[in-house]
């Protein structure tokens, strides 16, 4: 079967092999969708039902909390100190009487503050009577929980207090004489107390009022924040009852949004500021009819995310992996099927051309025969040759490239299916931030095979003509890593010494790689079975050129063949270790570079060679 034959049917192969993997990705890519998506669902459905218990949790504790300091007040308005304070408000004797009592009750009930005033709304007593912040004198009957306890005989508000400029709840209740009312006895709750309890979880609480005002915060910087707009409505009554007296009001920057069932989700700045860090929570509200408040527990949704992505990532690897499979499983049985139809097609060929030689030599004269049979037996001692000279060359690349790469590179392909294992068994027991170290180790051993591919990709090139100026570290950093599997392969001792601020060289950076490379494989071929496999690498500047210099702990090179140590086709190395190419191409090499390549004496007791470069005068870089 010819060339022109083959090509169709391999571009048919080639393209139904494309079309094979694209579908596998478009396959692999929807599936990763759909895992993602129910993932997602069903982690942010656990974090709402994690957060509608906290809810459930907060409003029951913050409820009763309120309900210990609800009935007080009516039952003060009936103590005789209090009474008696209303009947005769500017007796300065029921004043004192008035505010002793009203600081003990306070002291034993744990209230904030309790305090009296009269009808106008002027207040007598306090238990903070001795402070600073005395509430005596002041005046509240601007103040809803004052103007509900006259007119409907209980009050209760929320605010922050004008003189104290502490936030509180408060609760009135009627001094009566009758049907006449003398004045209102008023218990202010701390918050403070509550609000502490949330501080320190993994969850945010905020309660704002009907405005959309957050009053109360787990997170500081959120109080006093609008969650929404405020109205002209809302902003008058916030201005006539003073609800946050002189405190600043500021939108929250918070982007409300839903979830993919229908979850409230916020878009929230950490820090309560514009250029903050933004996180998503999971929002789940529910209302307090009696304190006028609503109260939401903001569950953060990144380790929902998180462990959905973990989820999806883990599925994909272990699809990967079975398409893997599957597609070496099929790649070996297409090859053997073409191998059989190559050596069908070989044979075929080999019996015609057998026929038609056998037709030739028959028409041939016997006075030739003894010649054709000379003829034909040096042309076939010359393909033998020519055979076992192309197969000494591919046995040995193939010995030197499997046994090193195939070691370099199955190491971290072994290690690469144990920590896909481990990520599988990990997420299985729900070991999330254990699986997701796994796979970062997974893609540190993906990166690393990656690296070696990529030096061979650049060390494989066709090389140009042009001289450029190189880099000497670059390049012996490269010519490392080709170099370096199967310099571990030996076990040698490899040592680089670059002299700092080396000038940049006149050379080809590919080329020149291959020089550095094909001295360091001879280095380690001299070393390996030695006691000794030290083999020293190193870089100076001499005046206007750069030497560098290779050397080995080998046995070194005879004196007697060393004048032939650079002739083609010369080597020291046994049959079937090379054919004896190496030095005289890299010799070349150098040359064309304008510089030299000798074989020294070394300091470590074996070979040492020599590469004399010219220093690059401009800094002109090309890729070659």
């Amino acid at each position: 079967m010819t060339l022109a034959h083959r090509n169709p049917k391999a571009s048919y192969r080639l393209a139904g092999r494309l079309a094979s993997v694209g579908l596998g990705l478009a396959v692999l890519v929807t599936i990763a969708a759909l895992v993602h998506g129910q993932a997602t669902r069903a982690y942010l459905g656990e974090t709402a039902g994690r957060a509608g218990g906290t809810v459930q949790l907060a409003t029951t504790a913050l409820d009763g909390y309120l309900e210990r300091f609800e009935r007080l007040p009516p039952l003060l308005a009936d103590q005789p100190q209090i009474r008696a304070l209303a009947e005769a408000p500017d007796d300065p004797a029921l004043i004192a009487q008035a505010n002793r009592f009203l600081k003990d009750v306070t002291g034993v009930l744990g209230a904030s503050d309790i305090y009296v005033m009269d009808a106008q709304g002027l207040t007598r007593a306090a238990s903070n009577h001795d402070l600073p912040t005395s509430f005596v004198g002041g005046n509240f009957a601007f103040r809803p929980y004052f103007s509900d306890a006259v007119q409907t005989g209980a009050g209760s508000f929320y605010a922050l207090g004008t003189t104290s400029l502490k936030r509180g709840y408060y609760f009135g209740a009627p001094i009566r004489d009758g049907g006449r009312v003398l004045g209102v006895v008023a218990v202010k709750v701390d918050v403070d107390a509550v609000e502490a309890t949330w501080t320190g979880a993994e969850y945010q609480v905020v309660v704002t009022d009907p405005q959309g005002v957050v009053f109360l915060s787990s997170n500081p910087d959120w109080r006093f924040g609008r969650t929404r707009p405020l109205d002209d409505a809302g902003a008058a009554l916030l201005a006539a009852t003073r609800r946050y007296a002189d405190a600043r009001l500021f939108d929250l920057p918070l982007t409300a949004g839903a979830g993919p069932d229908g979850h409230t989700l916020w878009q929230m700045a950490d820090r309560g500021q514009a250029g903050g860090e933004r996180r998503e929570y999971l929002a789940v509200s529910a209302t307090m009819p009696d304190a006028g408040w609503t109260l939401t527990v903001l569950q953060d949704t990144a380790p929902a995310r998180a462990q959905a992505l973990t989820l999806t990532v883990g599925t994909v690897l272990a699809l990967a992996l079975v398409a893997m499979a599957a597609a070496v499983v099929l790649q070996r049985r297409a090859r053997l099927r073409d191998r059989l139809v190559l050596q069908a097609a070989a044979q075929a060929q080999l019996e015609t051309r057998v026929q038609e030689r056998t037709r030739e030599l028959a028409a041939v004269n016997e006075a030739l025969e003894a010649e054709v049979t000379e003829r034909r037996q040096a042309e076939a001692s010359l393909r033998r040759a020519q055979d076992d000279l192309v197969q000494a060359a591919k046995l040995a690349a193939l010995g030197q490239m499997s046994a090193a790469l195939g070691h370099e590179v199955n190491q971290p392909l072994g290690a690469l299916r144990n920590y896909a294992e481990n990520a599988v068994t990990l997420l299985a027991r729900d070991r999330p931030a254990e699986a997701q170290t796994a796979l970062e180790r997974i893609l540190a051993m993906a990166d690393r095979i990656g690296a070696i591919a990529r030096r061979l990709h650049t060390f494989g090139r066709r090389p140009g003509q042009r001289l450029v100026a190189v880099d000497v570290a670059d390049t012996v950093e490269a010519a490392q890593e080709i170099a370096g599997p199967r310099l571990r392969q030996i076990g040698v001792d490899l040592s680089v010494a670059l002299a700092p601020d080396l000038p940049l060289v006149r050379a080809g950076p590919v080329r020149l790689q291959q020089v550095l490379v094909n001295l360091l494989t001879n280095a380690a071929d001299a070393v390996a079975g030695q006691p000794d496999r030290r083999i020293r690498l190193s870089a100076q500047a001499q005046g206007a050129h750069v030497v560098l210099r290779v050397e080995d702990a080998g046995p070194g090179v005879p004196q007697a063949i060393a004048a032939r140590i650079f002739d083609p086709f010369f080597s020291t190395k046994g049959v079937g270790n090379g054919l004896g190419l190496g030095l005289s191409i890299s010799y070349n090499i150098v040359k064309d570079f304008d510089g030299t390549l000798a074989l020294v004496q070394g300091d470590l007791g074996g070979a040492a060679f020599e590469v004399t470069l010219c220093a690059a005068i401009g800094q002109e870089v090309a890729a070659e």
